[in-house]
């Protein structure tokens, strides 16, 4: 089964028992994206040449508008994984009752390849390809994959150029000097910690003696693990792209940031067992952090997770084939359209801001942060409990819902 045709069968299995209040044409709208671009940017090169690199827009659903997505620099792409992402991002807004749509922005280069300057030339070339598609009510990119705060800020002063005046919010993610949101590094991992502690205190329980094992050494993964350790929770394994370690006591979050700023390898940290990075998810823990790539628990490990919590950071890292191996083990998921929403939750806070010109200070950023998570993991767990499913259906159950009612009253 090809990636997007598993996110239309979610769809499809979402929408069963809403199938009395909304109509199929309806539901069967959010089956393709509204819209596809496909563009072609050139640059000159350092050495005198050009070269031409091809752009792909996916715009899946606006019904909330305006469409809200992430710029990614790859180099491998393909259209059926571009309209995935997409899609997934509606449900992502959709789930946490944000008033966008969403998008997905790719441009199939290897940014490695390219100097200081030809990336920059990229940057801007790609906002002259495109300047007439965004706006701040009706698309709005955001850094992902490759791209970051310095290519969103070319990108900002590029479209600037291209209409006249400062339009800061065209482009989330710029760095906090042309208006990124304040504390929105920090408020990353305080989201997922929000998430967790939400849904144990539905069942009477907390953070405190839990063993976390986490997949994937970056740095917003880090901060999480430490505020998880500040609640109680001991973190007994996590890993990198190549390897992990297993804790033979608690993680030092300072020396272990450490080590990746140095660029070494989490096995260089003083452990119990070195361990194969796939083989990080089978380590015996009570709540397990997919944080890495896609399809990590599939059909051939989900029998030997340990783990009776999965937190999944990563977009799409349990596979359809083994969901149902993790329900039969009363294995809960909190899934990826709602643990990982915080990203488009501070871009749209950053996204408010600049359009009103008014910045939040610390405190209210993190009041309606925890505020907005509370109330998505509430209706999650409660559509869960009323549909008696998982919560990863239940999360589908209340993004698709929402969207539906949304199309519904605007007579599409």
């Amino acid at each position: 089964m090809s990636l997007f045709s598993w996110v239309q069968d979610q769809i499809k299995k979402a929408y069963a028992p809403l199938a009395e209040t909304y109509s199929k044409h309806l539901m069967e709208q959010l089956l393709e994206p509204m819209n596809i671009i496909d563009e072609q940017v050139t640059i000159d090169m350092d050495d005198g040449s050009t070269a031409t690199f091809q752009v792909f827009r996916s715009q899946h659903c606006n019904i909330k508008w305006p469409y809200k997505g992430w710029i990614r620099f790859h180099e491998n792409v393909s259209l059926d994984e571009v309209k995935s992402l997409s899609a997934w991002m509606s449900f992502k807004t959709a789930v946490v009752d944000l008033p966008l749509g969403w998008g997905k922005w790719w441009i199939i280069v290897n940014p490695k390849e390219l100097s200081p300057t030809e990336l920059e030339k990229l940057s801007r070339a790609y906002i002259d390809a495109i300047w007439k598609h965004i706006w701040p009510t009706r698309d709005v990119p955001a850094p992902d994959v490759n791209t970051n705060g310095q290519i969103m800020a070319w990108m900002a002063d590029q479209y600037a150029k291209h209409v006249g005046e400062r339009q800061p919010g065209v482009i989330t993610g710029k760095p906090l000097s042309i208006g990124w949101s304040k504390w929105r590094s920090i408020a990353t991992a305080q989201w997922w910690l929000y998430v967790l502690r939400r849904f144990l205190r539905h069942k009477n329980d907390s953070l405190k003696g839990k063993r976390i094992v986490i997949q994937w050494a970056w740095n917003a993964w880090l901060t999480f693990a430490q505020l998880a350790k500040e609640d109680g929770a001991i973190i007994v394994g996590i890993s990198d792209s190549g390897w992990g370690i297993h804790l033979k006591e608690w993680l030092s979050i300072r020396k272990l940031k450490a080590i990746k700023s140095d660029r070494k390898s989490v096995t260089t940290y003083d452990a119990w067992t070195v361990v194969w990075h796939g083989d990080i998810l089978t380590i015996d823990c009570d709540i397990l952090v997919p944080a890495a790539l896609e399809n990590q628990i599939t059909e051939q490990n989900a029998n030997d997770i340990k783990g009776k919590i999965i937190l999944e950071l990563a977009n799409g890292p349990t596979t359809p084939e083994a969901q149902p191996i993790l329900d039969k083990a009363w294995i809960e998921v909190l899934p990826d359209i709602l643990a990982n929403a915080w990203w488009v939750t501070v871009s749209y806070f950053e996204q408010v801001q600049n359009n009103a010109n008014y910045y939040r200070p610390e405190d209210e950023v993190f009041e309606k942060l925890e505020k907005i998570m509370n109330k998505a993991t509430n209706w999650v767990i409660a559509t869960a409990q009323q549909h008696e499913t998982n919560l990863r259906d239940a999360a589908y159950i209340v993004a698709i819902e929402r969207l539906l009612e949304a199309m519904q009253f605007r007579g599409r």
